[in-house]
């Protein structure tokens, strides 16, 4: 009987509702709630964007599409499990059904291709510490990132080229395209925190804005673009400053500079969630109304065949190579 693989697909996790707010983020906060008046602002930014919380939904699809996908012709037998960072399905709870389903072998996959200290690798840490904290003999292995693969070059410049479209013609050539991801406090670069210590699984300079980079560049040489860039978004609110420059900034010198537009391509995240339909969809697009600009973005990936064999290709990959 083939061995069955288990597939620990991981992301940030989401409010399942106005009511579950409050608990969500003071998950993120370490157990610090946040102040009535922060909480008053995340309330009324889901609101704008009419209460939706799809995350959990749309990770939900992109987990069961992968299983169907890798298990699409091969003999190797694959189950895909879901775990959140800060909502249920807990990383822990998808873990223990790893184990109650007999998994001896798994592998983590997050939902975001650049690596850094603070994302990928906590959500590894944790599946790592589930599996001792149960009682082990689950061999883990896990995919510390995967923005130059080319499947997933392929598929964003797809994305760039149809939002690209959306722009009258007369102003495609001369719009800027910003390549996003959610940005990081600033100690974390100053700390390392953002570098790799694996400098040989990375084409790059091994950090998290080297990464978003190449990722803008391979795009860029795929489409032929010359006007292009990136920028950080979603930076959170504390005292300590962030990656830049916000998206916000670059469009204001994208308006300086006498561009015509600008197309967003949220190349860090792979779903819809508040990051981009608040942060872009709305503030973003604010901003560039202000600044005179035409504005659009970039449709996400969410549980699309083709992404969905992106993820497929980059497991397999990582299987292949033996890779921890």
């Amino acid at each position: 009987m083939s061995e069955t693989i288990g597939v620990l697909v991981m992301a940030y996790g989401t409010a399942s509702g106005p009511h579950d707010v409050e608990r969500y983020y003071t998950d993120i906060r370490g157990g610090r709630a946040p102040s009535a008046e922060h909480l008053d602002e995340l309330r009324e930014r889901y609101a704008a964007i009419g209460n939706r919380f799809p995350l959990l939904d749309i990770t939900r699809a992109q987990a069961g599409a992968l299983e169907a996908a890798l298990n699409a012709g091969d003999t190797t037998v694959f189950r895909t499990y879901l775990g959140m960072k800060h909502s249920p399905p807990f990383i822990d709870e998808g873990v223990e059904r790893m184990r109650a389903d007999g998994i001896r072998r798994a592998v983590g996959l997050v939902m975001a291709p650049h690596w850094s200290g603070m994302s990928v690798e906590t959500y590894a840490d944790r599946a790592r510490a589930a599996i001792v904290a149960s009682g082990g003999g689950i061999e883990f292995t896990y995919v510390r990132q995967w923005y130059d693969d080319p499947g997933f070059v392929e598929f964003l410049a797809v994305r760039v080229a149809a939002a690209r479209a959306l722009l009258p013609a007369e102003d495609r050539s001369e719009a800027l395209v910003i390549f996003s991801a959610h940005s990081l406090p600033q100690r974390t670069v100053d700390d390392g925190t953002t570098r790799c210590t694996r400098c040989t699984e990375c084409r790059v300079g091994c950090t998290y804005e080297a990464q978003l980079r190449d990722t803008a560049d391979l795009v860029a040489a795929r489409l032929g673009l010359k006007a292009y860039t990136t920028g950080w978004q979603s930076a959170g609110r504390t005292a300590d400053p962030w990656l830049g420059p916000p998206v916000e900034d670059v469009i204001r010198e994208a308006a300086k500079d006498g561009r015509p537009a600008v197309v967003v391509c949220s190349a860090g995240f792979a779903a819809d969630h508040l990051e981009v339909l608040y942060d872009l969809d709305i503030e973003a697009k604010q901003q560039a109304g202000e600044a005179g600009l035409g504005f659009v973005r970039t449709e996400m990936p969410n549980a699309d065949p083709g992404f969905v064999e992106v993820l497929a290709d980059v497991v397999r990959g990582h299987l292949a190579k033996g890779s921890r």
